[in-house]
């Protein structure tokens, strides 16, 4: 066994290092303990996981289940009176990131060709099109302007309700449901209200695409008579809400970063070819998507400490994706930095599977955002931007900016 170190008790949650950077805790832990044990709030032992080589061998591992959370329906040991899970969970049908093999090997397969690299080269131009209409539209309003409600979020928003065939029009009810959902303090039945309301409107959707396939993913899944109905509302509930919310909170927070970093932004619109590599760093630096959640099928060791069966295990991607063993002066900033390699989405068999239209959306924003506000700036003081501190997804809830002249 490693040396000691405090047990934890509960996750902590305040960025008191900063709006960027992980909390302070979390840190010291890494550093005194990569695989940690932890006591969660309702007396539950189990570990935290903050080291990068640690977290990369877990998520390779598939004996550390996916099932421990219950559906992603809520944080666990973070809600009072809920049971704390030591062995497989009911898995909602289609909902494949809370499944093991093979049952997530069945529905995952049925989508790699629709979010292939080849198939997202073909869609880049109209991304950036898209991205284009986007910002001409931020372009006439008057400043200030919140970049989340008038860019960050749309650009998402609009690339994935394209590609799934869902009616952007519809866009208040699942942007409004999909924030209750990932709102870790509000009542576990309010968010299951929020999952259930979006449910029954994609039940809708997939079974007219059933009847009625058009020329969209859901529709091609629909095709798929082996999956039933509930099947396809799962997968369509996860790529909406992915789709959406990861790249649109990535825009938003990176846009706040670089703003904060002025000779990290000057660079970047100095020399745009930087913009790919800029991403990956971005992706690295913030980790909008921190904290998951595995249990031990079995007895396993990691990191030197033997994880028992049934033991939780919580994650902590942006702890490893500031590991002073894999990145040289991690919590700086450094949009030259060689960055793959980050565990932003993920690694082994869950890895994200729409990195690759993310890192078009993002290349597309960042660039036309750069590119035609030259002048941009935050509006407000940087300790006044609300940060998304209660959201399973982190970001920022809104950021207001202006600027004083425009460019094509």
């Amino acid at each position: 066994m490693s040396q000691e170190a405090p047990i934890p008790h509960g996750l902590p949650k305040e960025r008191d290092a900063g709006p960027f950077d992980p909390p302070r805790d979390i840190t010291r832990l890494r550093e005194a303990r990569p695989v940690s044990p932890m006591a969660f709030p309702d007396g539950h032992q189990g570990w935290i996981v903050t080291g990068y080589d640690a977290v990369r061998q877990l998520m390779a591992d598939t004996r550390f289940s996916s099932r421990q959370d219950i559906g992603v329906l809520h944080v666990p040991y973070e809600i009072p009176g809920l049971p704390v899970v030591t062995e497989p969970s009911p898995v909602e049908p289609g909902l494949f990131i809370a499944m093991d093999p093979p049952d997530h090997t069945r529905l995952r397969t049925k989508l790699t060709g629709a979010f292939t690299v080849k198939r997202m080269k073909m869609l880049e131009e109209h991304i950036v099109d898209i991205a284009e209409r986007q910002l001409d539209h931020m372009a006439r309003l008057t400043p200030p302007v919140d970049l989340v409600k008038e860019f960050a979020l749309p650009l998402p928003s609009l690339v994935i309700c394209e590609l799934l065939g869902v009616p952007y029009g519809d866009r208040e009810q699942f942007q409004v449901n999909s924030v209750r959902f990932l709102n870790k303090e509000l009542p576990f039945d309010e968010k299951i209200a929020a999952y259930t309301e979006m449910n029954a409107y994609l039940s809708e959707l997939v079974t007219r695409k059933r009847a009625a396939p058009g020329e969209d993913i859901l529709s091609d899944l629909a095709r798929h008579d082996d999956l039933a109905i509930e099947e396809l509302t799962g997968i369509a509930f996860l790529l909406l809400l992915a789709g959406h919310e990861t790249t649109a909170n990535m825009l938003g927070l990176g846009t706040f970063a670089l703003l904060e970093h002025p000779e990290q932004l000057a660079e970047l619109r100095a020399d745009p070819d930087l913009m790919p590599g800029a991403v990956e760093e971005l992706m690295r630096y913030l980790s909008v998507v921190d904290i998951v959640y595995r249990y031990a099928a079995e007895d396993l060791e990691l990191g030197g400490e033997i994880i028992g069966k049934g033991s939780s295990v919580v994650v902590s991607m942006l702890a490893a994706n500031r590991d002073p063993r894999r990145f040289d002066n991690p919590d700086t900033l450094d949009i030259r930095r060689k960055a793959r390699g980050h565990l932003s989405f993920g690694h082994g068999v869950h890895q994200c599977l729409g990195q690759q239209l993310a890192r078009v959306e993002m290349r597309a924003g960042f660039e036309g955002l750069l590119r035609r506000f030259p002048t941009l700036r935050l509006a407000v003081p940087a300790d006044e931007v609300r940060l998304r501190t209660n959201m399973q997804i982190y970001g920022v809830h809104e950021l207001p900016v202006t600027w004083t002249e425009t460019a094509r």
